[in-house]
């Protein structure tokens, strides 16, 4: 992999966007007969690589085993933990659910990993693919269609670059430059809540337990990671999530026990605080002339359920599969109009799915009323009591539900005859 002249005539398909996503994507088509640039803002080389950072990502199983299948997973297991077990609960509520991967037949139900570590395996296995190129430091201006490609305007360090490719993938975020200039409408809804992210050294080991606490404030997120500590994500109004990011240690983790718990036992220490407000946003299609839309510039979600990241990597493992399958079949043209029809099509489906789920949640365990309340905490004990709801949300939770891409079921694309 190697950087471009200042200069780029074409190529087959541009990737806007070098995050999770957008690397992913990259990696899975690089053994394809297509010649594939990646438009990253980051330093090549940069110690934080594009949103590679402290945040932490619940795998499901089905991200798993496409990193498997693309041959990077044993780069990042060392760093993933498995989760054995959820556990559901509410403030203030007896009610509460839990998931055993042994009751569901699995060996997980998925896994947390930090993103630096994610990008710490997706970038150097794409510097071999000599398919792949990339141009860094370099923002997306401006796109037009131009009948047989689509062109994108690029400010680069070396000067302003002109780029046609015949097919261009949106991965460069929920506030994608390129679904705006292409005309696609974006639909935000700001849930007046900020997530505080840090990691957590607890009294008692976290036994691969998952823990997703409701509060009357907001959920409380405790995952469990490699080295013995546990993650958090932990939501607040802003105005409150400001207040605790400016608090001390001690007075930060006092209220954090008093809302979370002694599932954990004492919260000893807690690590260098971030946050980020959070919104869910959804883009009126998928797809437009000779462009795809991948991961957050698809949607972005509530981190309440941990399907974010899993949602666009199918969108990037289900874009990869109808390329190869049209590659497969004898088609020459990545962008035609009914390979993207095709992934438009699957990507609806899996969007509505998940984006009612994490948003039902939000909603229902956001809701002040007290008969909602109530409900809230019975629904938790007759969830705990049917195997057939426990089944139904693990199957969601590792991302079964629904048709699943080839490489999310550890199957390799389909190739070109010789």
């Amino acid at each position: 992999m190697s950087d471009l002249p200042p200069v780029v005539a074409a190529c087959d398909i541009a990737i806007c966007g070098g995050g999770m996503v957008g690397a992913t994507l990259a990696l899975a088509l690089a053994p394809l007969p297509l010649s594939i640039v990646i438009i990253e803002a980051a330093e090549p080389g940069a110690a934080e690589p594009p949103s590679f950072d402290e945040r932490t990502t619940a795998l499901a199983n089905g991200s798993v085993r496409a990193y498997r299948v693309l041959g990077v997973w044993r780069g990042m297991e060392r760093e993933a933990t498995p989760i054995r077990r959820i556990h559901v609960s509410e403030q203030g509520r007896f009610g509460v659910a839990r998931i055993d991967a042994k009751e569901q037949g699995l060996e997980a139900l998925g896994y947390v990993i930090s993103n630096r570590a994610i990008g710490a395996a997706l970038w150097p296995a794409l510097e071999s693919q000599p398919r792949v190129q990339v141009l860094a430091p370099a923002r997306v201006t401006d796109t037009s269609n131009e009948g047989g490609g689509r062109r994108l305007s690029i400010d680069s360090a070396a000067g302003p670059v002109q780029l046609d490719a015949r097919l261009v993938v949106a991965a460069d975020g929920a506030r994608s430059v390129l679904r705006e200039r292409a005309g696609i409408r974006a639909e935000h809804w700001d849930y007046e809540q900020t997530a505080i992210v840090a990691t957590l050294t607890t009294q008692r080991f976290h036994d691969n337990v998952a823990y997703e606490r409701f509060t009357p404030h907001g959920p409380i997120a405790v995952l469990p990671l490699a080295d013995g500590r546990c993650g958090l994500v932990w939501t607040h109004a802003p105005d409150d999530a400001a207040r605790l990011l400016a608090e001390p240690d001690e007075t930060f983790l006092a209220e954090l026990q008093a809302a979370f718990g002694l599932r954990l036992g004492r919260l000893l220490k807690v690590g260098r605080r971030h946050s980020y407000p959070l919104a869910l946003s959804r883009a009126a299609r998928h797809t437009a002339a000779r462009l795809a839309i991948v991961g957050n510039a698809a949607q972005g979600l509530h981190p309440i359920a941990g399907q974010g990241f899993n949602l666009g990597l199918r969108d990037a493992a289900s874009l990869a599969e109808v390329l190869a399958e049209a590659l497969a079949s004898g088609a020459n043209d990545p962008g035609a109009e009914t390979t993207l029809d095709a992934y438009a099509a699957w990507r609806g489906e899996d969007r509505r799915r998940i984006v009612g789920f994490t948003d039902g949640l939000v909603r229902l365990f956001g809701a002040p009323l007290g008969v909602v309340r109530n409900l809230r905490g019975l629904g938790l004990l007759a969830f705990d009591a049917l195997p057939p709801a426990k089944s139904a949300l693990a199957r969601l939770s590792v991302g079964a539900a629904g048709r699943v891409p080839r490489l999310a079921r550890g199957v390799a694309l389909p190739q070109r005859p010789a």
